[in-house]
């Protein structure tokens, strides 16, 4: 396992040290990822419908998918986040082996598998596919995050030598492509992601690498993105994805407080996707369309809390929107009323 993966996974050995707490102050957060990706969109369309209920849920900006899964098993008042597939898929092949990667995992449960996500890598016209990605400049993400881990092992699933592998986030790594400071850059994300509808992107300087590496589709599903999904690509183009699931912890209501009400929080948010997939498909980002709800990834379970909120007599405690002060009085309209009334008393 690389180094930097398992120094980042031996904060889990404190095993959810803080959800031992008095729930004082109980909130609901979702992890999600940076400002201009889907996860974020995602995690907002969720709360959208816990708003409805009358349930809070904070949607809170991340690194993306590591992050999100160290979130769900150790950060207090996270009950969800959004996680790769190929990042679970990687910590269970090192599960059996690694302690610390044992610790990682316990408790950790699938919520909902969602969408695919497409692999993105938008290089300079002069590399035609990834293996002419060998002795360039590729920007493969914040460490820690999921583009990160995805590139990581796609590269080196290929053995390309890139010159450099930097750890820029997309964000960052776009001006840094059209400037020329580097050649390519990865970027995991739903398409369309906002962030290729930057009108700088040039089609005759610029493209979407095809990503048809056979040893890449063990791990990876075949994927298309339409033509003209993005004003500089024309022609559709053949990649590969990874799942976005959404995760939770596997809380004990018997447990203390905290476990009872995030448990709770769980199951009411389960029901509340279940019953809200219409609208969801409807209103909420263009991905909801295409989730799967039945494509579990082998080898992960389903929460029990999960499982309990998807029952079909199961209720989401709802409360009713805190009522609306009524507006305070006009002054200006009642000095004008007044004027009004004595204007008419005089002859």
């Amino acid at each position: 396992m690389p180094t930097k993966l398992v120094t980042f996974l031996s904060a889990l050995g404190l095993a959810l040290v803080a959800t031992t707490a008095a729930a004082d102050s109980f909130e609901r957060n979702i992890m999600t990822g940076g400002p201009s990706g889907t996860y974020i969109r995602i995690g907002r369309d969720i709360a959208a419908l816990g708003a409805e209920c009358g349930l809070g849920l904070n949607v809170v900006e991340s690194a993306g998918s590591l992050e999100n899964f160290v979130g769900v098993r150790n950060r207090r008042n996270t009950q969800f986040g959004i996680v790769q597939s190929d990042v679970l898929e990687y910590l269970k092949t090192f599960e059996a082996n690694d302690p610390e990667v044992q610790q990682a995992v316990r408790g950790v449960r699938i919520m909902f598998p969602l969408y695919n996500e497409e692999v993105h890598v938008l290089a300079r016209s002069g590399v035609a596919d990834l293996k002419g990605l060998a002795g360039q400049k590729i920007a493969i993400g914040k460490a820690d995050s999921g583009t990160y881990l995805t590139a990581t092992l796609m590269l080196d699933i290929l053995q390309i030598k890139a010159a450099e592998r930097l750890t820029f986030n997309p964000d960052e790594a776009l001006p840094k492509l059209l400037s020329g400071e580097i050649d390519a850059f990865f970027y995991v994300a739903g398409a369309p992601a906002p962030l290729f509808a930057n009108a700088q992107i040039d089609g005759t300087k610029f493209h979407l690498l095809p990503i048809k590496d056979a040893p890449l589709l063990a791990t990876y599903t075949a994927a298309t993105v339409p033509a003209a999904t993005y004003s500089f690509q024309q022609e559709p183009v053949d990649l590969v994805a990874v799942k976005a699931l959404l995760m939770t912890y596997d809380y004990d209501p018997k447990k203390n407080a905290y476990h009872r009400e995030s448990c709770r929080s769980v199951s009411d948010f389960s029901s509340l996707i279940l019953n809200g997939m219409p609208a969801l498909e409807a209103k909420g980002h263009p991905k909801w369309k295409s989730v799967d709800l039945t494509a579990l990834p082998p080898g992960w379970q389903v929460g029990t809390c999960v499982k309990a909120g998807m029952a079909l007599d199961y209720k989401p405690a709802c409360t009713a929107p805190a009522a609306q002060p009524a507006p305070a009085p006009d002054a200006n309209e009642e000095y004008l009323n007044l004027l009004k009334q004595r204007l008419k008393k005089q002859p």
